[in-house]
């Protein structure tokens, strides 16, 4: 069924996420607009309008949906347990063409779920990593690009794991966007890893935090994280646009115009990281995975969760002939 040859081995913890749309809720600033929080009546029922459940998700398997639907032969390594919830990760990855061969299967375990509080575009996701005791096997034959993103807390020694495997192949290129506990970890720790990644993501305030810095000015962000170890930086900007940096040049690229206001924004981060490593495997240059990525996460958010709104190449490329003439990155 699935081809022997990996283009795109993405690494990273799967999970079913249940979003639940609220209907009675109110956002609070708390300080500054940055710093908001959904606020609920508390010791109260509270009527939502619609759940919706999502499965084989997470920025990893995000990612490997992603590359699939681009052409590319995509796996995923991650851990579930031996549950109703695992057994339909699975079954929504196969109906993606995502080889699952890496996928571990624990007996007695229960497999990663998270609720997101759905209100207006935005949501607020309720998550819980399972302890799998984790073991990193590496695979026959080395992926053209491994893509490594968000793990749970217990998982410290599986990235040592994974990038001693990396250091002894440097062949393969490396796509790191660190989830919340990586970050966490800080940049002594994954030191190895910030240095044996070719390309890098993360959003303005993940870099702020990644770096322990009050610098807010997201050239100097750039080159701060470039000078950790990642040969290329892109830095997101929410709905500003996106910004990345080769060591030489800045470059800016502004976001597809969306063709109707975002339905919910869950997985456009995703969508942008895995774009550009996907088109990167494909050959693309900077420039066209720039354009591809902005497309694909500007239709992500035109659905629900990460993973409906992905887009084919075809696709894509139908969407470009529609893009506005200055639809293109810039030299800043």
């Amino acid at each position: 069924m699935f081809s022997k040859h990996i283009d795109f081995l993405a690494i990273g913890d799967i999970t079913t996420d249940a979003f639940i749309k609220l209907k009675e809720a109110h956002i609070t600033n708390c300080v500054s607009h940055e710093n908001r929080e959904i606020c609920l009546s508390f010791a109260d029922k509270i009527p939502y309008e619609s759940v919706t459940v999502l499965r084989a998700v997470g920025n990893s398997a995000n990612a490997a949906v992603a590359a699939a639907r681009l052409g590319l032969s995509a796996a995923l390594s991650a851990d579930i347990g031996a549950d109703e919830n695992g057994r339909e990760c699975l079954k929504s990855l196969h109906r993606d063409s995502v080889n699952t061969k890496f996928i571990y299967t624990h007996k007695g375990m229960e497999t990663n779920y998270h609720y997101v509080l759905w209100y207006d575009a935005e949501r607020t996701i309720l998550v819980k990593h399972q302890d799998f005791p984790r073991v990193f096997t590496a695979p026959s034959k080395n992926p053209k690009w491994v893509y490594i993103s968000s793990l749970g807390g217990n998982s410290y020694e599986y990235h040592l794991a994974i990038v001693a495997w990396l250091e002894k192949n440097p062949s393969i290129k490396v796509a790191f966007q660190p989830g919340t506990f990586q970050i966490n970890l800080g940049i002594q720790k994954l030191a190895n890893l910030y240095k044996r990644s070719d390309i890098f993501f993360c959003n303005r305030e993940e870099a702020r935090k990644i770096l322990a810095t009050d610098e807010n000015d997201i050239k100097e962000l750039l080159k701060m994280i470039h000078n950790i170890g990642p040969k290329t930086v892109f830095i997101t900007d929410g709905p500003k646009g996106a910004y990345v940096y080769d060591g030489t040049d800045i470059y800016f690229m502004a976001p597809y115009p969306d063709p109707k206001p975002p339905f919910e924004r869950t997985g456009a981060g995703d969508a942008f990281a895995s774009t550009i490593t996907s088109a990167f495997a494909l050959g693309k240059t900077l420039d066209e995975a720039l354009l591809w990525a902005m497309v694909n996460s500007a239709s992500v958010v035109q659905d629900i969760g990460a993973q409906r709104g992905l887009l084919t190449q075809t696709q894509i490329e139908e969407w470009l002939t529609k893009a506005p003439a200055d639809y293109k990155p810039r030299k800043i």
